[in-house]
């Protein structure tokens, strides 16, 4: 018995072709004779040969479909996990933004209030200056006046040291000048 293959089918196939083809005519008629050994070995050889195909086929077939299930559970799987990874990336995306717009409004909230404490530190600084340029005024008016005091109180002292050393020299001129002295006396 030959290998079953496709190759052996269409060979008998071919074969039993030829030999109805070639059989000889029934005169008067469509039929013509085959010789009935030839035909039926071809026949039993299509009969041994055809399930070992039919059998292949079916294995064939049934791998096919089996490799298909698998496609498609592999082909599901990974629809599912790029719908997962999507979802993920959405929802990674979300966070970020969410954070993003946090940390925009934290920063918007800082600037406004660093304005506003730029504004408070100014007045204060403002205040400050203007209370120490008073401060500055007050302590200058009070030196010049401890000064004109101290001054005019050394013009008195020195006038009477000035008025004292006068009579100082006026009675030393007198006692050295004995004349004027008797004069006046």
């Amino acid at each position: 018995m030959r290998e079953p293959s496709p190759r052996r089918v269409d060979e008998l196939l071919t074969e039993l072709v030829e030999v109805v083809e070639t059989a000889r005519a029934v005169p008067m008629s469509g039929s013509c004779v085959v010789p009935r050994e030839r035909t039926l070995d071809l026949l039993d050889d299509l009969r041994e040969t055809i399930p070992a195909e039919l059998s292949q086929a079916r294995e064939l077939l049934a791998r096919r479909d089996a490799m298909l299930a698998e496609a498609r559970e592999y082909g599901s799987q990974l629809v599912h996990d790029a719908e997962v990874r999507a979802h993920e990336i959405v929802e990674a995306g979300k966070a970020e933004h969410a954070e993003l717009v946090s940390a925009s409004r934290v920063h918007l909230a800082a600037t406004e209030n660093a304005a506003q404490v730029r504004e408070q530190l100014a007045e204060e600084v403002a205040e400050h200056r203007a209370s120490a340029e008073r401060y500055s005024a007050e302590i200058r008016a009070d030196a010049e006046s401890f000064a004109d005091r101290t001054l005019s109180d050394l013009v008195d002292v020195l006038e009477q040291a000035l008025a004292t050393t006068q009579q100082g020299r006026q009675a030393f001129a007198q006692r050295s000048n004995p004349a004027n002295h008797s004069i006046s006396g």
